[in-house]
């Protein structure tokens, strides 16, 4: 039986917001969603999970009709679903009365429950979220229903007071494959048959690193899985160093030459650190950044000579002030105080 997994695609996000590349953001994510689908019929996959926040909130009816006619399109796949802690089925919620066309199962209730595929010989226990919260484990002595031949667990949840969990318990409970929500990054054990499949497309620049979805399959032998990689950016650190000899332009460079390397379709967050000569002090907002950079932090520093500047000044405030905070240069807030202290005293 061969199955995909993905969780947490937040529908209707528009991630980044303000940036130039935001509407683009949201849209790539309904793109990637649909091209799920197109691989969900290429590799004639039998079940598609999806565990939770589908849509980043509570989903009006077009955006139900939307998604259940992209779920209609698939060939050969069954589609067995949860509501999540963003889209959680409150009073009123559209969820509530749509009707899903043949191929959707839809566990709603807010305890577990499960669903058979005779023709898969698969069953699919979960449930969705009716609030925010779920604070009281309900997994804590879920069982397989022992209903087919494959038995498959679905959950959101497993931080603060989303749905905790004992991962270890989860994993030993006698699931062949546990398919879990709302953790952006993935994560897999396979020794107990059970991930996180992660954000189909990151949603923010803590998101780093690679997002997709889950592809596996379970036979007698067992279950056998794996990260496939399908976003259509990343959101990628970078650090740049800074040296007195430095200008504007020699980093712009070799920062610029690191985004095509990286990729000019993905999203930066750059940190630049290192020192600077004090006479020409480095000024990050005349950077000219060819890219989408969604900040970038200055931890640069002046490039003082203490000794120097002791020595020339030991009989002024200049010299006593750089003598009473001079210490281990691992001391990081005396040193930004030497920093500080010595650019307003030396007028930099």
């Amino acid at each position: 039986m061969k199955f995909i997994h993905i969780a947490d695609v937040h529908l209707g996000m528009v991630p980044d917001s303000g940036k130039p590349w935001s509407k683009d953001r949201a849209e790539e994510i309904w793109k990637t969603f649909r091209k799920v689908m197109q691989i969900c019929n290429r590799e004639k996959t039998d079940l598609l999970l999806v565990a939770g926040d589908l849509f980043h909130g509570q989903p009006g009816k077009k955006d139900l009709k939307e998604v259940d006619y992209l779920f209609s399109t698939l060939e050969h796949t069954k589609v067995v679903l949860i509501a999540g802690n963003h889209d959680c089925i409150r009073k009123g919620s559209a969820y509530a009365d749509f009707t899903w066309n043949e191929k959707v199962v839809f566990l709603s209730e807010d305890h577990l429950q499960s669903v058979t595929l005779p023709e898969l010989n698969t069953t699919v226990t979960g449930f969705s979220y009716h609030s925010r919260l779920a604070e009281g484990s309900t997994l804590a002595d879920v069982k397989p229903s022992g209903n087919s031949r494959y038995e498959i667990l679905i959950a959101h949840g497993g931080e603060g007071t989303c749905c905790p969990m004992d991962y270890t318990r989860l994993g030993q409970a006698g699931f062949d494959y546990v398919a879990l929500g709302h953790i952006h990054k993935p994560r897999i054990w396979e020794e107990y048959s059970m991930a996180y499949s992660g954000s189909l497309e990151p949603t923010d620049c803590n998101d780093r690193g690679e997002r997709g979805y889950i592809s596996g399959t379970i036979t007698e032998a067992g279950t056998a899985f794996s990260l496939i990689p399908l976003s259509m950016r990343q959101y990628i650190n970078i650090r740049g160093t800074v040296r007195p000899g430095s200008t504007v332009g020699s980093v712009s460079d070799r920062l610029n030459k690191a985004m095509v390397y990286y990729g000019k379709q993905n999203i930066y967050s750059i940190t630049l650190n290192g020192t600077y000569d004090p006479d020409a002090p480095f000024d990050i907002n005349e950077l000219r950044l060819d890219g989408n950079i969604s900040r970038v932090v200055d931890e640069t520093r002046p490039d003082f000579d203490l000794e120097a500047l002791q020595a020339e000044h030991s009989e002024d405030v200049i010299g006593m002030f750089i003598a009473s905070l001079n210490t281990d240069p691992s001391d990081v807030i005396r040193q930004k105080a030497i920093d500080y202290g010595l650019q307003a005293l030396l007028g930099e």
